[in-house]
């Protein structure tokens, strides 16, 4: 079986541009959250991580023509960029393009926006970052809700394993626009203050927006100091609600199951949890069950979402990122706003910076419509 690796890797987001930057700021407790009193986007206050388009249009001069790109476009060039220029390989018939993310271009159907409604189409996304880079092969767009950038990993494996490509470069991105932050009010999910994942006192939701890109690849040349090879992923559907996970944890226990048998490792070879932590009550409570079924309760846990919020499709592989960064460092690193548990099961949520030998990693995702995913990731270097 071919073994593949995730390697090179950025994110571009409110608590910096580069990978390397933003988990400095995770390190020394910085959020990337912040109040916004913005009625063009909602009637009410809302916490949230935003990047201002300002400055991202100064960053995308630097490299292309600003005003032909959107907001998220722009993101998502700059991030990848970052990644295929330290990558070092060249664009020929063996690379493949995968990108994730929820909504796309959403923003293009408001009234004021310069793009034509066409923008909006996920294949136009995908062809317009396929284009700016030159990439031989058509884009491979993802857009399964908020597990839409483990998916993308889990993708990206598989078709390296069947030979199609030997190198897969993957982009998430989501953005926080008038569309995505009415949805989520409507649910009444909305947080104005910053989120306290798996806390007794959490209120809801934040929301953000980010890019994020990475390398998956089956050549161990050149690989990244932080390289972790994927030994086993799996996504299944509690096929419970459109919004509302199962209540026994069914999709995500089966998921977290299936990716330990396939990597051929017990439960106690987890170090380390990077959850997916919404700090909503259904969300978290979920989580905690199902992390108790697989006999997880013990194993270090934390939620990244108190330094960046939700953010959408992009979330699974910037939370991976980040994870790769812990098992370089041997840290683990807080799950910023929780103090006290506020779940029915006993999980070991991580309070405080804490330095670990740490090996193997298991990332969870979980989304709208009932998708739950699980990739474990081990240690290359």
């Amino acid at each position: 079986m071919i073994k593949t690796y995730l390697s090179h890797n950025n994110i571009f987001c409110s608590l910096g541009f580069d990978s390397q930057t933003v988990v400095e700021n995770i390190s020394n407790g910085v959020s990337g959250l912040q109040l916004f009193e913005d009625t063009s986007l909602l009637p009410l206050p809302f916490c949230a991580s935003m990047i201002s388009s300002e400055i991202i249009n100064t960053e995308f001069k630097k490299i292309g023509d600003a005003p032909k790109f959107t907001k998220l476009e722009q993101m998502m060039i700059l991030s990848l960029k970052k990644v295929i220029d330290t990558s070092e390989i060249a664009l020929d018939e063996r690379v493949g393009l995968i990108i994730s993310t929820t909504k796309g271009n959403i923003d293009v159907l408001e009234k004021d926006s310069n793009f034509p409604e066409s923008r909006a189409y996920l294949s136009e996304l995908g062809k317009t970052i396929q284009d700016f880079f030159g990439f031989q092969n058509e884009a491979i767009v993802l857009s399964n809700a908020c597990v839409s950038g483990v998916l993308a990993i889990s993708a990206a494996k598989r078709f390296i394993s069947e030979k199609k490509y030997d190198h897969i470069f993957i982009t998430s991105g989501d953005l926080l626009t008038k569309f995505i932050l009415s949805g989520f009010n409507s649910f009444q999910a909305l947080s104005a203050e910053p989120c306290k994942p798996y806390d007794k006192n959490r209120i809801g939701i934040n929301l953000g927006e980010v890019a994020a890109s990475i390398l998956v690849t089956s050549n161990v040349k050149n690989l990244s100091d932080d390289a972790v090879e994927i030994l086993g992923d799996v996504t299944c559907n509690d096929a419970n609600h459109i919004s509302g996970p199962s209540r026994t944890g069914e999709g995500l226990f089966r998921s977290v199951r299936a990716a330990l048998k396939e990597a051929n490792i017990s439960v106690s070879e987890i170090d380390y949890i990077s959850a997916h932590g919404t700090a909503t009550s259904f969300n978290d409570e979920m989580e905690a069950i199902a992390f108790n079924r697989i006999g997880l309760e013990n194993t270090p846990l934390n939620s990244l979402k108190g330094y960046f919020g939700h953010t959408l499709g992009a979330s699974g592989l910037l939370e991976t990122i980040v994870g790769m960064k812990s098992l370089r460092q041997n840290i683990l690193f807080s799950s910023k706003g929780f103090s006290e548990l506020g779940v029915s099961k006993k999980i070991n949520v991580i309070k405080t910076n804490t330095p670990k030998t740490l090996n193997t990693f298991l990332k969870t995702a979980s989304g709208f419509g009932g998708c739950n995913t699980a990739v474990i990731l081990k240690s290359y270097n």
